[in-house]
């Protein structure tokens, strides 16, 4: 789909400067754009690019004083990078306007499918499941049996959803991910062996989540695990049984959060963060990467970083210190030395 320097200037409200005829297709880098492409300048560091670019169309700041000719049309608008991205988001919808019920698949008797629906090949939609207006459901997806989908929720190819499941609107959940597997629940046997613990709750997922590839939501042994309104996961996440993470909550990846653990609305977990199970995070926290939380959190908007998680201030300290210990060593060394010395000398 082609799109005029006019009519993307219209779109953005932006100054077209240069041929409002021209046309684009694509979107690239300043740096690696080739004719026919639209691309964007917003870092001063890339402006020698503006003048050596083969792209057709850039968008730049208003404000932006040239200094050599430019070949490209440019649009003009009060922030480049903010024009961009919904360039990029208007872009990605076209290009994920999937539409249509696509052979074979299978939509159980008893399923509910809404309208406007994508159903992708080799989909399952078993019975009782229900899936709202407006949803994309892309090839070899699996929805069990009692699920419960929204309205505008896209589940991407190779996603796993568990029997009794709830997911909200918009809902986004990429490639890979499992929705409901069971909890780690094994029972300890006096001959040393393990018991499985049934496990027969389930997970919900509120509105506007979006739950990144190949991460596992684990349903709770009993009631929900619970991830809330407008939390964000990225891809290689385990969320074990009984989890409930507030609203608004970032998590990047390789997070490991044990069962039972209940996290605050708007905290952020750095990549491979490990929650211990049981305990509880408080609002606004953020907890840098690579660290183990081992007890509560009560103290809201406080930044944590360690193994165990220590205060960021502190920590930061003790790592001064730390890189001072060699000179420290040294200087003990020399005193222990001089101490050897002055013994020798006394006898």
């Amino acid at each position: 789909m082609q799109f005029t320097a006019q009519e993307i200037g219209f779109m953005l409200n932006g100054t077209v400067e240069g041929d409002p005829r021209v046309a684009v297709d694509k979107l690239a880098k300043i740096e690696e754009a080739a004719a026919g492409s639209l691309s964007f300048l917003a870092n001063p560091k890339y402006e020698q690019y503006l003048y050596t670019t083969s792209a057709s169309i850039v968008i730049v700041n208003r404000d932006l004083a040239l200094s050599e000719p430019v070949n490209a049309t440019l649009i003009r608008v009060e922030n480049a990078y903010s024009a961009f991205s919904v360039l990029l988001e208007k872009y990605n919808t076209i290009k994920l306007n999937k539409t249509g019920n696509e052979q074979p698949n299978f939509v159980h008797p008893a399923a509910t499918v809404g309208e406007n629906c994508y159903i992708g090949a080799f989909a399952y939609i078993g019975p009782g499941s229900t899936i709202g207006n407006n949803c994309k459901i892309y090839p070899n997806v699996y929805i069990a049996d009692n699920v419960s989908i929204g309205n505008d929720v896209t589940l991407f190819p190779g996603v796993v959803v568990y029997f009794d499941c709830v997911i909200g609107n918009n809902v986004i959940i990429h490639s890979g991910a499992i929705i409901g597997s069971d909890g780690f629940g094994f029972a300890p046997q006096p001959d040393g062996t393990y018991n499985k613990i049934a496990q027969i709750g389930n997970v919900v997922l509120e509105d506007n989540v979006e739950i990144g590839s190949n991460t596992t939501i684990d349903r709770a042994t009993m009631g929900s695990t619970v991830i809330r309104k407008g939390v964000k996961l990225d891809n290689l996440i385990q969320v074990a049984h009984n989890v409930d993470i507030g609203e608004n909550t970032v998590i990047a990846a390789q997070t490991g959060i044990s069962g039972s653990t209940k996290i605050g609305e708007n905290v952020i977990l750095g990549g491979q963060v490990g929650v211990v199970g049981h305990i509880s995070i408080a609002k606004g926290t953020q907890v840098q990467a690579q660290s183990g939380v081992s007890r509560t959190i009560n103290e809201e908007n406080k930044k944590w970083m360690g193994s165990p998680a220590t205060a960021y201030g502190d920590h930061m300290r003790s790592q001064i210190v730390v890189m001072r210990l060699p000179e420290l060593e040294k200087k003990v060394t020399e005193l222990e030395k001089i101490i050897a010395e002055l013994r020798n000398n006394k006898h």
